[in-house]
Parts: structure tokens; sequence; C-alpha cells
């Protein structure tokens, strides 16, 4: 694991498009009353293409759509789960369908992935993201590790247009990538770690949660692999698979509902569909709600999702 500086996602994607905003005056940027310091330049610099909606993010989806109808490249920003559930039907005909019918490029950034607004509570955590936003059609799901990966995003966001959906956490963290590295790409996942029978196949802050239990388990001698899948749709299915047959036992990881469509569904989907031998088990957020706060870390183990449940899950495959 690269030893990097702290940084957040937000703020080095925004700093990234601020400097491409200088270049491309297709670029316009949507806020639903939710700041960041680079966002204040942004305002500053380009306040032509720059709106401030209010709490109003069924209105934000609403004027998005309208620019990219008009040919901009539209970035739409707010907390994770208001960006997703309090505008899901604008986002489904303002954008699922539309985009269907005509070429529009939306990006929605959602800040707050998972628990990574930690004392905000059940409100505040977006857990139901990742299956709902997976649900539509025509959307990009994209869910980064670390802020290279976020970072690495950017021309991505801007060649393909279509509307996608962007899961940054909001806790400033390490990179597991290089600081010089480009870890987006087309297949939509990267091999961390190969080697050994088990597999943590995870996703977004499950990834940085799976490559420390790689560490701990190869202190003991055991070696654990580690794929991370940041392109939760339009992946390469069949790269994946192939990556994955060598395993006895895959673990999917992920900071959101399981069984419901999220990653796990999409790894079941890829064993059945291309007839993969492996046994499979998922980690994730159990079918219901809890309201005790407390560090992330607890969180995850109020589900059996943290650290020492999954390292139990893999003592007990070895």
């Amino acid at each position: 694991m690269t030893v990097t500086k702290n940084k957040t996602m937000r703020d080095v994607f925004l700093a990234a498009l601020l400097e491409r905003m200088r270049q491309d005056s297709s670029i316009f940027f949507l806020t639903a009353d939710f700041g960041s310091p680079v966002l204040d330049q942004i305002r500053n610099d380009f306040p032509e293409r720059f709106i401030n909606v209010g709490i109003a993010e069924q209105n934000l989806i609403n004027v998005a759509s309208g620019l990219a109808l008009e040919g901009f490249n539209v970035y739409a920003y707010a907390i994770a789960p208001f960006i997703t559930m309090r505008c899901y039907e604008q986002v489904k005909v303002n954008l699922a369908l539309m985009s269907q019918l005509r070429e529009m490029n939306v990006n929605l950034i959602g800040v707050g992935a998972g628990f990574s607004y930690v004392v905000s509570g059940p409100t505040h955590h977006s857990i139901e993201d990742i299956s709902i936003m997976r649900t539509l059609p025509n959307i990009e799901v994209l869910s980064p590790a670390d802020w290279i990966t976020a970072q690495s995003m950017l021309d991505f966001t801007l060649h393909c247009h279509r509307p996608k959906y962007l899961r940054f956490d909001s806790q400033p963290a390490p990179a597991i990538y290089a600081e010089d590295s480009k870890p987006f790409n087309e297949h939509g996942f990267n091999v961390l770690n190969a080697g050994g029978k088990i597999c943590l196949a995870a996703t977004g802050y499950m990834t940085v949660q799976a490559v420390n239990t790689h560490k701990i388990m190869a202190d003991e001698g055991v070696d654990v692999a580690v794929i991370d899948i940041f392109r939760l749709k339009n992946f390469d299915m069949a790269e994946l698979a192939e990556n994955l047959r060598g395993y006895k036992h895959v673990i999917s990881m992920e900071e959101g509902f399981i069984g419901k469509g999220g990653l796990d569904s999409l790894l079941l989907n890829l064993k059945n569909d291309f007839n993969l031998p492996f046994g499979f088990k998922s980690i994730g957020i159990g079918d219901n709600y809890h309201f005790e706060l407390g560090a992330r870390d607890r969180l995850l183990e109020n589900y059996h999702a943290g650290i020492e449940s999954t390292l139990k899950i893999i003592r007990a495959l070895v």
C-alpha cells in the first residue's frame, strides 16, 4: 500500500475540474447549497458557469438535464443520499429515460458514500445508493476507493456522454494507489493482489478494508487476493470473470446493502453467466438500520462488515 497524504476525493476531483474549466467552456457546475474551498474558487472564477440551486436536489436534476440537452458537460454536486434518493424520480425521468433518446453528459457527484458521514446517523449514511443507481438503465455508477482513482476519473466523465453517478467518500484518507498512477481504466477494476485461494472483490471504502485485511492475513502466512472494482456498470465482464476463475472462494465487500442488487449481485450474475466454480460469500449491510453512533469501523462491525468479521470469515474458509 502506497503511503500518501490524506486528501478527500471531492477536493482533488474539483481541483482538477477547475483547471479543466479554464480550458473547456462547455463545463457547467451546479450545487445544491453544498460547499467546499475549491467550490468557492469555481464560483469566483466562473460565475457564468456556476449555479447554486439551493437545498433543492430535485430541481438540481431538472437544471442539470436542461443544460446537458443544450450541449454542456454538467457536474451536479450534493450529499450522496440526497442526490440519489431525494430526487430519484427526476434522475429516472430526466436522465435515465432522456439519455436513451438524446446524448447528454450529466455527472452526479455524491459526497458521503457509505458511512463516511459517520456521526450524522442513518439519514446521512448512503448505503442504498449502489443498489438503486445500478437499477437504472443508461447510468454509469463509479465507486472509487481513493482520491487517486477519483482524480483519474475526470477524463472519462468528460468524454463519456451519458449520465454518471460518482460515489465519493467524504473523509480525508491516504491513497492505495501511487500518486503518479492512473488507476481508472475501461475494464472497471484493478487487481491489487493476486494469488492464493481466496479473493476479496471490493468497492469504495471497502477496498481499503480489503487491503488492510490482506496485510493481516499475509502476516499469518495466508495469501488473500484483492480486486478493486470501481465501475459497477458497463465493466469488462469477460476480463473480470477470467481474473476470478482460479479462486476457490470469492468474497464481495461493499459499504451498502447486500442481497439487493449491489456488488454481490453483480458478482453472482458474473458467476452464473460465465459458469465460474468459486464459492461465494458477501460482506456488507444487512436488512436493517442501526442508530448507534461511533467510529466507522464500529458502525461496520454492527453489521458484521468490519475487518474483524471479515477475518473471521476468511479464517473459517482457510
